[in-house]
């Protein structure tokens, strides 16, 4: 009677196992670490070593491939991550280009901002960029007196509540060279300017001429002593009260600056009247003067805000980027570097 034997305990799968009669002799297999009959463990180092044969093939293989820049995946890794692969690339990709367009268009969006002349401030709220000339902001308070504090800015303001200080002289006053309504102005003291201002009065000079435009300089800069006898003259002829419509005490006159000019046309015989604003001249200093940095400065209907009658004659030099803010808005100077103004980023 036959005896059945037992299956060893080789995990060689039954398709390798050749060897139907156990031999007598057991030793642990190296590949699956059991022991099972000889003949069977040699089977299975068989297997072990074709197995490792074909990781290394693989190995080399995917190491000649690497160094050709492929990627060694078999046919169902690329087609099951291909698709995360090309999404990842995109992905990168579309950050990239986002990247360098914000990096490009970063620049045109403060360029913008410095065509406006504005900036943010920290709550991001639009900040002008005359806030530092704001009134509240160039003032103080000296001998019971409101002095201002930046004397020799283009964008001053001096009028009856705001004094120069005591012996102000600007010290770049010379001579524009425009047509003047009285002789020899080389050496009459209201023939002066302050550099930069007299520059751009003859500007605005020959924009006016090339329009068909008649324009003369009638008075510009006013030292404390000759606005004092002005002053005081106008005071005996006209009184104190009516004086101080169209007259600045000594101190307080926007001429001693030397940014301002009284400019006239033969249209009215170069009086310095309101009927001149009505003028083609006038009405041309009026519309166009701002392209060259000045402002008709006492406006009609800002008697208030100004502390002076309308004149239309009046203009003052204030630079070209001011200039411009101040007349599009249609308000005063005065009114114009209010904080509350400036606050709105105008």
């Amino acid at each position: 009677m036959s005896r059945r034997l037992r299956k060893p305990p080789c995990r060689v799968p039954a398709i390798f196992r050749c060897c139907r009669t156990p031999p007598l002799r057991k030793r642990r297999c190296r590949n699956f670490g059991v022991r099972c009959a000889s003949g069977w463990a040699e089977a299975c180092e068989k297997i072990g070593q074709n197995a490792k044969k074909t990781r290394s093939a693989a190995q080399a293989e995917r190491s000649r491939a690497g160094q050709q820049g492929g990627i060694c995946v078999n046919i169902y890794t690329a087609s099951r991550w291909g698709t995360i692969v090309l999404g990842t690339a995109l992905a990168a990709g579309l950050l990239s280009a986002c990247s360098a367009a914000g990096a490009k268009n970063e620049p045109d969006r403060e360029a913008q901002q410095s065509v406006k002349g504005g900036t943010e401030d920290g709550a991001g709220k639009s900040q002008s960029p005359f806030a530092g000339d704001s009134l509240q902001s160039t003032v103080e308070q000296k001998d019971g007196r409101n002095v201002v504090t930046n004397p020799t800015s283009i964008h001053v303001v001096v009028n009856k509540n705001r004094h120069l200080p005591d012996g102000y002289e600007p010290s770049d006053l010379v001579v524009p060279n425009v047509p003047f309504s009285f002789g020899d102005p080389e050496n009459q003291e209201k023939s002066r300017m302050r550099k930069e201002a007299a520059g751009a009065l003859e500007q605005l000079f020959a924009g006016a001429k090339k329009d068909g435009i008649e324009l003369y300089a009638v008075s510009g800069y006013r030292s404390y002593a000759r606005q004092k006898d002005i002053y005081d003259y106008n005071v005996s002829t006209r009184g104190e009260e009516e004086t101080a419509k169209v007259s600045a005490a000594p101190g307080t006159s926007e001429h001693q600056t030397g940014l301002a000019m009284d400019v006239s046309s033969p249209s009215v015989g170069n009086a310095l009247e309101q009927s001149f604003g009505d003028t083609e001249e006038g009405r041309w200093l009026a519309d166009r003067g701002q392209e060259y940095g000045f402002i008709v400065h006492y406006l009609k209907g800002k008697e208030e805000q100004t502390g002076y009658s309308y004149e239309p004659w009046h203009i003052r030099y204030v630079g070209k980027e001011l200039a411009e803010a101040v007349h599009a808005s249609g308000l005063s100077l005065e009114e114009y570097l209010e904080e509350s103004s400036l606050a709105g980023g105008q």
